[in-house]
């Protein structure tokens, strides 16, 4: 398994490309309300991004005709935005978003409530955003990455929510999925140990019911199979000999 560990420069070019896209999350945040379509979320994000001189990472990227991926109540990531797709009161919606700068990439998803949403929903989305620090707070380097997916696992489970087994975080730097993948389950086994330079997307995806999903027939689109709402959370991340640098998290944004 071949993991980048980044240099200084490296590690300062993604640092920037982590800051513009929580801006870019901030500003699509703006914009969520009853009656937007999920197209226009995606206009006003890649609108965001070119204006800092950044690429949509997501646009044409194996395929996928969108620069963020606008995922609606029961589905779990990839939705394609689609201007018909109109958001109402008590959904919610996760948006996963990617920007490359100067030839380095980050990543990060948010989930939003739509106006008023069910407690149920409020908490999914409360315990999915806690499931990602609790996982952060193994991210360092001496560490074993699958202490990070315990956590994760761990902390999601105790409320009675269940883990997405298929999709998972990866390393990320001069391509958008880098080694290792991140599981946000605990597998068989330590997984690799963490070192400094490493960076890492961690995003778990949590199901308010069980953990299967399956892919709509548009080949992009992953849903729960039991229709249950799901939500999604994730930040690019430095490894480093103490506390883990978030590249794409401002505590003043998110």
């Amino acid at each position: 398994m071949s993991v980048t560990i980044k240099s200084e420069n490296e590690i300062e070019l993604m640092r920037e490309a982590g800051r513009i896209l929580s801006i870019v999350h901030d500003e699509m945040a703006k914009i969520i309300r009853p009656g937007v379509s999920t197209m226009d979320i995606n206009r006003k994000g890649e609108e965001v991004i070119r204006s800092y001189g950044c690429i949509p990472a997501f646009l044409n990227y194996n395929g996928f005709p969108a620069s963020i991926c606008v995922s609606v109540n029961d589905e779990v990531v990839h939705g394609i935005p689609d201007k018909k797709r109109i958001l109402k009161e008590g959904d919610i919606v996760s948006l996963d978003a990617g920007v490359v700068y100067k030839g380095y990439n980050s990543d990060a998803a948010r989930t939003h409530a739509v106006g008023e949403i069910s407690e149920e929903d409020k908490k999914l989305i409360e315990v999915t955003k806690q499931s990602f620090f609790e996982g952060v707070k193994m991210a360092k380097a001496g560490n074993h990455l699958f202490d990070i997916s315990k956590a994760i696992q761990d902390y999601a489970e105790s409320f009675g929510f269940s883990v997405v087994r298929e999709m998972v975080g990866h390393g990320i730097g001069k391509k958008m999925h880098e080694e290792p993948q991140v599981p946000n389950f605990k597998p068989i086994g330590r997984g690799m140990k963490l070192r400094k330079g490493m960076t890492l997307a961690i995003e778990p995806m949590i199901n308010r019911g069980a953990k299967e999903i399956w892919i709509l027939e548009d080949g992009w689109t992953c849903v729960t199979r039991d229709s249950q709402n799901s939500a999604h959370y994730e930040n690019t991340v430095l490894i480093t000999e103490g506390e883990p640098e978030l590249f794409s998290y401002n505590k003043d944004l998110a």
